[in-house]
């Protein structure tokens, strides 16, 4: 059934309207009519529709729809002669119940029971950066991970939402059919100090050909101080600035280059914004990166144990301590691409940085690509924008 149309007040019953006739006895129609959809009894309703509920003849005073005993959310219309359900929880039976009154204070009741049909391709999200209730840096992207491919991406990101304490531009960006990240505007970081609240209300939502959401999720997290590194390889100095005041100073050796495939110098590091991603202490760095055995020394090969390592690209790239080159820290660079550090200064900064803290590197030639590790900045903002299904930026206030 297509809707359900029943009228009840404390004088008298109505009946249903099947097909768009009225049936059992016959409507009073002096009473406001009011109609459900799904229809009651409907047990292949389509999720992506969810519920709408209208009134003829007068207006709506209150809607319930229930599933398991917990109101689902729905925006009734200004004029409160419409209201409709966000997306249904596929393989759910629901409850609606509806209260309409006309001018002349006539009042009818309606109440259907339906059933949503069953997803036969599940969408779900597997993970979210960053964790529950972590505490992160003012550059901090969101990035969520679905364990499938989305196919209408302009639906799910329709359902993605980021609430800021303090407002903030930013965007969604598909980097592939099933990762899609969240960053602020260039230039401006999230504000330190405040909390971030990530929901996806994907239940219900057609994802493509037969594959529905089935699970709403949310994620808070919180924003620290601001914490920024900036790290010049020329004059061969990191200076690490809290809110804007600087707070420490130490001299770092940075990749020597010399090491060229494909046209890049694989021992330079790179130039640009990047973002603490995580830490390990100890870090096992080796050779094998480069295609080149540990043992095979003559060729460059080399396994270390590096204490206090804050990993800032996908290429093995860390802010990390190196007993061996201070002799060199603040005079030559000579890693392979690793920000070399006095060891008191490596264990202070693994100690004082969130991961998505931004580290600002310049001074080599060969750039930080967009998509090494979280270095998102390093992309244009009309070009970030792009790549939203909906090609538009948000407000997160």
């Amino acid at each position: 059934m297509a809707g359900a149309l029943l009228l009840l007040t404390t004088a008298c019953n109505g009946g249903e309207k099947e097909g768009g006739v009225t049936v059992g006895e016959k409507a009073d129609a002096a009473l406001p009519q009011v109609t459900i959809s799904p229809g009651n009894g409907n047990t292949k309703a389509r999720p992506e529709d969810g519920v709408v509920v209208t009134a003829a003849g007068g207006t709506l005073q209150q809607v319930a729809v229930m599933l398991k005993g917990k109101p689902v959310d729905g925006e009734m219309a200004a004029d409160k002669t419409s209201w409709k359900s966000r997306t249904l929880r596929p393989g759910a039976k629901y409850q609606v119940t509806a209260v309409a009154t006309n001018p002349k204070g006539k009042t009818a009741t309606v109440s259907a029971t339906f059933a949503t049909l069953k997803a036969p391709k599940e969408l779900g999200i597997i993970d979210i950066t960053p964790s529950k209730n972590e505490k992160v840096g003012v550059g901090m992207p969101i990035r969520v991970v679905f364990n499938r491919g989305v196919a209408d991406k302009k639906a799910v990101e329709k359902v993605l939402d980021v609430k800021s304490t303090k407002p903030a531009t930013g965007a969604w960006h598909w980097v592939n059919d099933t990762t899609v990240i969240f960053r602020t505007k260039n230039g401006e970081y999230w504000r330190p100090n405040q909390e971030i609240t990530f929901s996806a209300k994907l239940a219900g939502v057609k994802a493509g050909k037969k594959t529905y959401g089935t699970s709403d999720y949310n994620r808070r997290f919180r924003i620290g101080d601001e914490h920024i590194l900036r790290v010049s390889t020329k004059t061969k100095r990191a200076v690490a600035m809290r809110n804007g005041t600087k707070v420490r100073s130490w001299p770092i050796s940075a990749g020597k280059g010399g090491r060229v495939v494909n046209g890049v110098d694989t021992y330079l590091t790179t130039s640009g914004i990047h973002l603490t991603m995580g830490k390990e202490n100890p870090a096992i760095m080796t050779s094998e990166w480069m295609g080149v055995d540990p043992k095979d020394k003559k060729n460059g090969g080399y396994r270390e144990v590096i204490p206090h390592a804050v990993r800032i690209s996908d290429t093995g790239e860390y802010v990390h301590s190196m007993a061996a080159t201070v002799w060199a820290q603040g005079r030559q660079n000579v890693s392979h691409g690793c920000l070399n550090s006095p060891p008191k200064d490596a264990r202070w900064f693994y100690n004082w940085s969130y991961r998505g803290d931004p580290v600002i590197v310049t001074g080599t030639k060969r750039r930080l690509e967009p998509l090494n590790g979280w270095s998102y900045y390093q992309m244009s903002w009309s070009q970030w924008v792009k790549g939203s299904a909906l090609d538009r930026s948000v407000t997160t206030g």
